[in-house]
């Protein structure tokens, strides 16, 4: 398993600074970023995908490891016998990219201590001086690795997962589990921290011996599977190394909804608002996140922004999502036929086993990837599919949009497919039928908002992404003026 170092510290600043940066990292890696009990905000909910799962199910706040049965799940004469998992990393610290940000950010706010002397109303004076004095204990060698309270995350979804399907994660079928990972630390540490928690579902109160040595084994590594997105020569290409990609991103960076923040949040911070830029601003509200999931503390960043600023915020992030990860453009979602193949080939065998009477060879599969993993997935099979594109320019249209990524993809999001076998089916395609949930929620069916479909039913209605969605062929870049398919 990838483990973190210990207590690595990048540097380069001078001794005395490198060695308060040490006992800042030390402080950090230890009680100091335990996670405590839960902590509101009216900014919450507004996150995307910077939001905490406690969020999106806030039942889970008083039993996070008491399984909520959803009414919709089948039961009575049909029982499940196989369950096929997507599910996100849990809460992560930021990315070295954003603490570089944050880092910027606080040196403006230092710079303007020692500047202003003082001077501006009480509230802006107050709030810099509370911003300028709050520790920056995030260190380079954070970079989005997985927290303490993201290994809880998966330990809880571990056991309620294992109490709402205990035929499908009994005791026998623990050695039979299957486990994919992408490469990232996050999840590599996430699928470790899920199989802790199925430990303690089986052996309550005895401390879980290392995964390596657990009979199903550490997860496996398949990065062509959990980020597909690296692997599309079209998308990387087309979307992801286009400077023009983003255009909508980058127009409403500039529009007048986050130009209004641009000004209030100078004014507010008594910074010269020329010294703030759209990405500063940014990172400024999702470090108000981050101190929330991570620590359970609400800072004083949370008091920057009003919950109009963050309906912008949240804006501006799933703008970015959409057009990097959803509808887009087209090879988003294309790029993630042969993650969408895979699930149904896992569910193809275990109906060809049942139907010859066979044990399920894999009767749970667990596949910890990404955000991007999910999304370009969902938006595959039709989710969230808002009638208008978002753009920079429709932002009060889009109040009440379907895709809103902290909603479908917070941190421990989970997509699962499960297949059940119906007793007394009058007929042979009656015998299968599958339900998904999302986030622990039976998802409707994106074509007919049904709850349940026959296998075979839903099988025909994606015919076209199992027989002739080829990567190899979706993926390669045209020949000669070729050109991105925007929406």
């Amino acid at each position: 398993m990838l483990r973190a170092p210990r207590c690595p510290l990048r540097t380069s600043v001078a001794p005395a600074a490198a060695l308060a940066a040490a006992l800042l990292s030390s402080l950090a890696r230890c009680s100091f970023l335990e996670p405590r009990d839960p902590v509101d905000s009216s900014l919450s909910p507004y996150f995307g995908t910077k939001t905490r799962y406690e969020d999106v199910n806030p039942g889970l706040l008083s039993g996070p490891e008491a399984p909520w049965r959803d009414p919709e799940l089948l039961e009575g004469t049909c029982t499940p016998v196989q369950l096929v998992a997507l599910i996100r990393h849990g809460t992560r610290y930021p990315t070295a990219k954003q603490i570089r940000k944050l880092r910027q950010l606080h040196g403006l706010l230092q710079a303007r201590g020692s500047r202003d002397g003082g001077a501006g109303n009480t509230r802006s004076r107050d709030l810099g001086a509370a911003l300028a004095d709050w520790p920056l204990w995030y260190a380079d060698w954070m970079d989005g690795q997985l927290v303490e309270k993201g290994r809880q995350d998966m330990r809880q979804l571990a056991l309620r997962l294992a109490s709402l399907f205990p035929a499908l994660f009994s005791r026998e079928n623990y050695g039979r589990l299957r486990l994919i990972t992408s490469s990232k630390h996050r999840c590599v540490d996430s699928g470790a921290a899920f199989l802790q928690g199925l430990w303690q579902h089986y052996h309550p109160g005895l401390p879980p011996p290392d995964v390596a040595d657990m009979e199903c084994g550490p997860p496996r590594v398949n990065d062509k599977l959990m980020r597909f997105f690296d692997h599309c020569e079209k998308f990387l290409t087309e979307v992801e190394k286009n400077a023009t990609a983003l255009y909508h991103v980058e127009a409403f960076k500039t529009g007048p909804e986050m130009q209004n923040i641009l000004k209030k949040v100078a004014a507010t911070l008594q910074v010269p608002v020329n010294d703030l830029n759209a990405d500063l601003i940014q990172v400024a509200f999702f470090t108000c996140s981050f101190d929330l999931a991570i620590k359970g503390v609400k800072s004083p960043w949370c008091d920057v922004f009003d919950i109009d600023d963050a309906k912008v915020l949240e804006y501006l992030n799933d703008l970015k999502q959409y057009w990097k990860r959803g509808y887009g453009y087209t090879i988003n979602s294309r790029s993630s036929c042969t993650l969408f193949q895979d699930i149904f080939q896992h569910l193809d065998k275990a109906v060809e086993q049942k139907q010859r009477s066979q044990p399920i060879s894999s009767p749970v599969i667990l596949q910890f990837g990404h955000a991007e993993t999910l999304l370009p997935l969902l938006s595959l099979m039709g989710y969230f599919k808002d009638k208008e594109p978002l753009t920079a320019y429709n932002y009060k249209e889009q109040m009440h949009r379907k895709f809103r990524s902290g909603h479908i993809v917070p941190y421990a999001s989970n997509l699962i497919f499960v297949l059940y076998h119906c007793e007394n089916a009058k007929t042979p395609k009656e015998q299968f039928r599958v339900q998904m949930l999302l986030n622990e929620k039976v998802l409707p069916l994106a074509y007919s908002q049904e709850t349940v479909s026959f296998y075979e039913d839903l099988k025909n209605h994606y015919k076209d992404i199992l027989q002739s969605c080829q990567t190899s062929e979706e993926c390669e870049l045209a020949k000669a003026n070729s050109t991105s398919d925007e929406l």
